[in-house]
């Protein structure tokens, strides 16, 4: 990142998880995308872990995470494999929203 991007980095308005790589990681991606239409989710693996966002709010459904992974899935296990996320974020039983209330 040169100087100018770095000096500007703190205003950009991206949200959504950095998860461990594991076993869902894959089906958290695809249900991303689907669970936010119209939206440009980026991802960047890292190896070890991986970042998902997009701008301003990331919505993660229970219901789009079972289809994708293909079994039952308790929202909790997202939370165990979830090392860090960007924004603020709201936790149900039936999703994980990750959001800023304000932009810059």
């Amino acid at each position: 990142m040169n100087n100018d991007r770095t000096a500007e980095a703190y205003r950009n308005n991206r949200v959504g998880p950095v998860l461990r790589a594991s076993a869902i990681t894959a089906g958290v991606i695809e249900a991303a995308q689907e669970d936010n239409p119209g939206k440009e989710i980026r991802v960047d693996d890292k190896l070890a872990y991986v970042r998902i966002d997009t701008d301003g709010e990331l919505i993660l459904r229970r219901k789009t995470l079972e289809e994708t992974l293909g079994r039952p899935f308790k929202m909790s296990e997202l939370e165990v494999n979830l090392g860090s996320f960007a924004g603020r974020i709201e936790t149900t039983e039936d999703y994980v929203r990750f959001y800023y209330e304000l932009t810059l």
